[in-house]
């Protein structure tokens, strides 16, 4: 049990330090051959920020462990909005000046019904996830064309003025790139082989583990540069990391996971999580659209996504315990 705990702690701090690493990496490398701001914060940015999500949602399918795999994925999505936006906009309201995020939203919610509704005769099938894995890639399609398209969006002008600051050789780029990558299979096998072994210690579901510690977990990087990105006003890269990393977990962790090895869906996950994160999806497209110019996530909206996300945390355990 004790080497369970310290694997999780220590899987958790290699995880956030590698997925940055990574992250660094190969937006520089992507800097370096030319790729416009827009598309590299898009794209290799939401990419980079789930692979810590992927990674472990694939070795819980590999292992046998459905509901950690499908936890991890839809308990992300949860954190993503509820604990990251929340704590993001307390810091500073966020404006959504994007005209791509804007047109992101509604797609993300459509996504997101899309997905339960893949779902709903309990089980992920490989038919599904080869559905959720083509809507990925014409998505990507599409996110490329804007990328190369809308060069002056706002979200454009904060990555470009972000990347400048953080600028690295070609050679260091590339090697972060790599040791990120190594790091993170590294860490991720770690974190589940804790998180199953404590789930099986103490009778708990690995789906309760998958929802909890490791959703929170493998959505650290997301907090820290969305954090970060509040605390330097860049509204729209705080905005796009949650977008971006929302997308890749409904379709690209969830379609992984489920076309390695065919997955059982509990029906907790059908009428309790997936609904929560349809509803904190909804309500966010509410909250950056809702009709006017300058949308934004206000410190009182910030607070309701955090009580949210303590409440549901809470209903967790309670449920748990019961």
């Amino acid at each position: 049990m004790l080497y369970a705990i310290a694997s999780i702690i220590i899987g958790l701090v290699l995880l956030v330090w590698s997925a940055d690493r990574f992250v660094d990496g190969a937006a520089s490398t992507a800097r370096h051959f030319g790729m416009p701001p827009l598309l590299i914060g898009m794209v290799i940015v939401g990419f980079g920020t789930s692979v810590p999500e992927m990674l472990v949602s694939a070795l819980s399918a590999m292992q046998g462990n459905p509901g950690l795999a499908l936890g991890n994925a839809y308990g992300s999505n949860i954190a993503n909005i509820a604990l990251i936006l929340g704590a993001a906009a307390l810091i500073s309201p966020i404006i959504v000046h994007s005209q791509v995020l804007r047109r992101e939203l509604p797609l993300l919610l459509g996504i997101s019904a899309v997905s339960i509704l893949l779902l709903w005769d309990g089980s992920l099938s490989r038919l599904d996830s080869a559905i959720l894995l083509i809507m990925f890639a014409c998505i990507m399609g599409w996110s490329i064309m804007q990328g190369m398209r809308a060069r002056t969006d706002a979200f454009s002008k904060e990555m470009d003025v972000e990347m400048a600051s953080s600028i690295m050789p070609l050679k260091k780029s590339v090697m972060w790139l790599v040791v990120g990558l190594v790091l993170l299979i590294l860490s991720s096998r770690m974190l589940v082989w804790g998180a199953v072994t404590i789930a099986q210690s103490l009778g708990v579901s690995d789906l309760i583990i998958g929802l909890t510690i490791v959703a929170l977990g493998t959505s650290l990087p997301e907090l820290a540069s969305s954090v970060a990105a509040a605390l330097k006003k860049e509204h729209d890269i705080a905005l796009g990391n949650v977008l971006g990393s929302n997308l890749f977990n409904t379709l690209a962790v969830v379609g992984i996971a489920g076309s390695i090895h065919p997955l059982e869906v509990e029906n907790a996950v059908l009428f309790r999580d997936m609904p929560i994160m349809l509803g904190l999806t909804l309500s966010l497209v509410f909250m950056g659209l809702c009709g006017r110019k300058n949308a934004r996530i206000n410190r009182f909206e910030a607070c309701l996504l955090l009580l949210s996300y303590v409440g549901y945390n809470g209903w967790l355990v309670f449920t748990t315990l019961a």
